[in-house]
């Protein structure tokens, strides 16, 4: 079967989202002429690669704007406290985008998993006084209101969507089992650490192990570029604190230091969110299993053929 002129090389990752089909061959066209020369081409590419990080951000994107447009706008003794609006919107958009297929069942579920990984963890840390909710609401489970699951499940989010976008490939994978080992034992330190001894530098130490060696390779558009996956996750993690940052001071919760003035959220943070976020690369791998990177896999039948 011969390729059409207006059909990409490689499958477009738009294709796992419908509405977004019907845009492939004209940006294919469009990406064609961008590519002729290098003045044009070299912009495109940047070009594409921050359109791909704002749909993978979409679900993340539509939270932070809600946080927001609620603390300019949202009226201070309306029926409905905030925190419940927030609640109903998060759950219509999160209807609206699987209605719509601008999610995909998978995306669906990895929200879900991470809405009650989340919520369990902030009925503990809210008990012991980590941060506060400092609004009156009703749809809550002890200090908790219910909207702060999805929260956390812009995350999830976020890197369900970037893998598939971003057609990941990886080298030096570590194993799943590894995976959920280390996770499992962050998951635990969260809650352990206002009782016993802190295992952070250990749990860091451990991730560093896990993925020294390992990269990952994504593809913006014609060809896959490449880096250290420790350095993506630091960087995610820095942006995952830069949208805390909004969200303390926008009111949404607060920390006790914040409570008689904002003041920026501590750069510890930054280490928490790394470690939180491995925790939720973990078990959207589960969903999408790591492939490994065609080039290394040619590369170690070579080794093997010549051993021969």
């Amino acid at each position: 079967m011969h390729r059409l002129p207006n059909q990409p090389a490689t499958p477009s990752a738009a294709a796992n989202w419908p509405p977004l089909r019907r845009f492939i061959a004209g940006e294919y066209r469009l990406g064609c002429f961008m590519a002729r020369r290098r003045w044009t081409a070299v912009p495109y590419e940047f070009f594409r690669f921050g359109v791909k990080q704002a749909w993978a951000c979409l679900f993340g994107g539509i939270a932070i704007f809600l946080m927001i447009a609620t603390w300019w706008f949202y009226p201070v003794d309306a029926a409905l406290p905030r925190y419940d609006f927030l609640f109903l919107c998060m759950v219509t958009v999160q209807l609206a985008l699987l209605a719509g297929k601008l999610e995909t069942p998978d995306e669906a579920k990895v929200i879900l998993i991470y809405h009650a990984v989340g919520t369990v963890m902030e009925l503990f840390k809210t008990q012991v006084g980590s941060w506060i909710y400092p609004e009156a609401n009703f749809v809550r489970i002890g200090g908790v209101p219910l909207f702060t699951g999805f929260m956390y499940a812009c995350i999830g989010s976020y890197l369900c969507r970037a893998w598939r976008l971003f057609d990941f490939e990886f080298t030096h994978h570590p194993r799943c089992r590894g995976l959920a080992v280390l996770s499992i034992a962050i998951y635990v330190n969260f809650f352990s650490h206002h009782y016993v001894v802190d295992l952070r530098w250990l749990l860091f130490a451990l991730a560093g192990t896990l993925f020294f060696r390992t990269r990952v390779h994504f593809r913006v558009w014609r060809h896959h570029r490449s880096m250290p996956l420790l350095l993506g996750l630091v960087l995610v993690s820095a942006l995952i604190w830069c949208s805390e940052n909004i969200g303390t001071f926008t009111k949404t919760w607060l920390y006790p230091s914040q409570r008689l003035g904002w003041s920026m959220v501590s750069i510890d943070k930054l280490g928490s969110w790394f470690l939180l976020l491995i925790i939720s690369y973990t078990l959207v791998s589960l969903i999408n299993a790591p492939r490994q990177r065609r080039e290394a896999q040619g590369l170690e039948v070579l080794r093997t053929r010549t051993a021969i």
